[in-house]
C-alpha cells in the first residue's frame, strides 16, 4: 500500500520546508504557484511570489523563495476567512480545506494560551501563514498522497533563543512545543541552537500525520528534500519526506486508561462501561486479576484517541471513584478499513446499511453490517434481528473478495 512518510528527527518542520521537500518528491511546482497566485489576490497583500530554488544542505534539496509584501495582520476571524477563500480559489477538497481549518485552530489555540492579551503576529502572520498551511495540502493533494496513510517521526524541536512578539524566551519554540503537548507528539534530541521545528509545521504533523518513535518499516519508492531559510551553522536544516510501500495494516496511535476496581458492584462497573462508550471510547472492557493482599479486582481499560482521552479520564474517574489511572499512548496496527453505506433490498423495502469493509495483506478479511442499522429496520418491519442480518448478508461480499 502506497503511504508518505515525513522524517524531521534531524532538521524540524516547518510549512514551508514540507512544501519544498513535497515539491521535490513530485517534481511539481505548479500548485506552488497556483497557490501563490491566489494569496497575491488577497485583498490585503500587495505583492506574494514563490519560487524553488536548488540549494546544497549536505545533500541537495530545494527550498522556496517568497517575495511578500503586505498590509498589517487583522483579525483572528479575518485570517480564518482569508485562508477559506485561498483553499475554494485553489479548488481545496473538504479533506484539504478541513484539515486547513484544524491547523489553523491549533495555532491561535497555542498562541492564546501563552500571549492572552493577543496573539503574537510573529508566529501568526497572515499570508504567510496561509501559504505555509495550504501548499503541503495542496501539493499532497495534486500527488494523490492525501489518499495515502501519512506517517512520521518525532519532530526535533531545537533550541537555543527563540525570539517572539514579547521578546527572546528559551527554545524549543514555545508554541510548537505547546501543539506537541496538546496532541501528545513525541519529540527528539537535537544540539542545534536554534528553532527548528515551527508552529506550524508542528502543527501540519499532528493534523496530517502519525506519529511514531521509530522509522517505520516501508520499501521506499522516491524521496525528497526540503530545505529551511535560515542557516544553522553547519548548512541549513532539512526535511526529509519518503513515498514508499508498506503493509495494508495501517499504524495509528492509541491511549489506553487502566485502573483496578476491588471495592465497587457490579452494576456500577456496568454504568461506568456504558458512560465510557457513550462519550467516545473505542473500547471499553474487564480483565478479572488478583491484587495486593490476593484481593480479586477487575482491571477497567479503556481504548481511546488523543482527542477524547482527557474527557474519558474524568468520566473514569467521576463514575468509579478511582483514586488513579495508567495513561499510555501506544502505536498500534490495524487493518485497513472502508466504510461506506449500502442500498439493500428487504421485505420489499430498501434500506441504507452502513458497512464496514477491513482488508489485510492485499484482501478483504471482514466485510461487517452496523448492527445499529439492522436492529431499527427489524423494529420498522417487525421482523427478527437475525431475519434481518440474513437479507443484508445476502446483499455483501464475502472475504476474500
Amino acid at each position: 500500500m502506497r503511504a508518505l512518510l515525513i522524517d524531521p528527527r534531524g532538521g524540524g518542520i516547518s510549512g514551508d520546508m514540507l512544501a519544498a521537500a513535497l515539491a521535490d518528491l513530485t517534481g511539481s511546482a505548479a500548485p506552488l504557484e497556483h497557490l501563490g497566485a491566489a494569496i497575491a489576490a488577497l485583498p490585503g497583500c500587495e505583492e506574494f511570489s514563490v519560487g524553488l530554488e536548488e540549494v546544497d544542505g549536505g545533500v541537495r534539496a530545494r527550498r522556496l523563495a517568497i517575495r511578500l509584501r503586505e498590509k498589517p495582520a487583522g483579525s483572528d476571524g479575518d485570517l480564518a476567512a482569508a485562508l477559506a477563500d485561498v483553499a475554494a480559489s485553489v479548488g481545496l477538497s473538504t479533506w484539504g480545506r478541513e484539515r486547513a481549518g484544524r491547523v489553523l485552530a491549533d495555532l491561535l489555540a497555542a498562541e492564546r494560551r501563552l500571549h492572552p492579551s493577543g496573539f503574537s503576529r510573529h508566529a501568526v502572520a497572515s499570508a504567510d501563514t496561509i501559504f505555509d498551511i495550504l501548499a503541503p495540502l495542496l501539493l499532497m493533494e495534486e500527488s494523490g498522497l492525501s489518499r495515502c496513510p501519512v506517517l512520521a517521526t518525532p519532530p526535533a524541536l531545537g533550541g537555543g533563543e527563540i525570539r517572539t512578539g514579547g521578546g527572546t524566551v528559551g527554545g524549543p519554540a514555545p508554541a510548537a512545543l505547546e501543539i506537541c503537548a496538546a496532541h501528545h507528539i513525541p519529540v527528539a534530541e537535537s544540539p542545534l541552537t536554534m528553532e527548528l521545528t515551527t508552529p506550524t509545521g508542528a502543527a501540519l504533523l499532528a493534523n496530517l500525520a502519525v506519529v511514531a518513535d521509530r522509522f517505520p518499516a516501508m520499501t521506499p519508492v522516491r524521496t525528497g528534500y526540503g530545505a529551511g531559510t535560515r542557516p544553522n551553522g553547519n548548512g541549513v536544516s532539512i526535511l526529509r519526506v519518503v513515498e514508499g510501500e508498506v503493509s495494508d495494516l495501517v499504524e495509528e496511535r492509541i491511549v489506553m486508561l487502566e485502573t483496578n476496581l476491588d471495592d465497587i458492584s457490579g452494576e456500577v462497573v456496568a454504568h461506568a462501561l456504558g458512560r465510557l462508550l457513550e462519550e467516545g471510547a473505542t473500547d471499553a472492557f474487564i480483565t478479572p486479576a488478583i491484587g495486593k493482599k490476593n484481593r480479586p479486582v477487575q482491571v477497567l481499560t479503556v481504548n481511546t484517541d488523543r482527542e477524547h482521552f482527557s474527557r474519558l479520564l474524568g468520566v473514569l474517574m467521576e463514575e468509579t471513584g478511582t483514586l488513579g489511572v495508567r495513561v499510555r499512548e501506544e502505536p498500534r496496527l490495524v487493518a485497513d478499513r472502508r466504510r461506506e453505506a449500502l442500498e439493500i433490498p428487504i421485505g420489499g423495502r430498501t434500506f441504507l446499511v452502513r458497512v464496514k469493509t477491513s482488508r489485510a495483506c492485499g484482501r478483504v478479511i471482514a466485510v461487517k453490517p452496523e448492527y445499529e442499522d439492522m436492529r431499527q429496520i427489524a423494529r420498522e418491519l417487525g421482523i427478527s434481528l437475525r431475519e434481518v442480518a440474513w437479507e443484508v448478508e445476502r446483499h455483501l461480499p464475502g472475504p476474500g473478495a
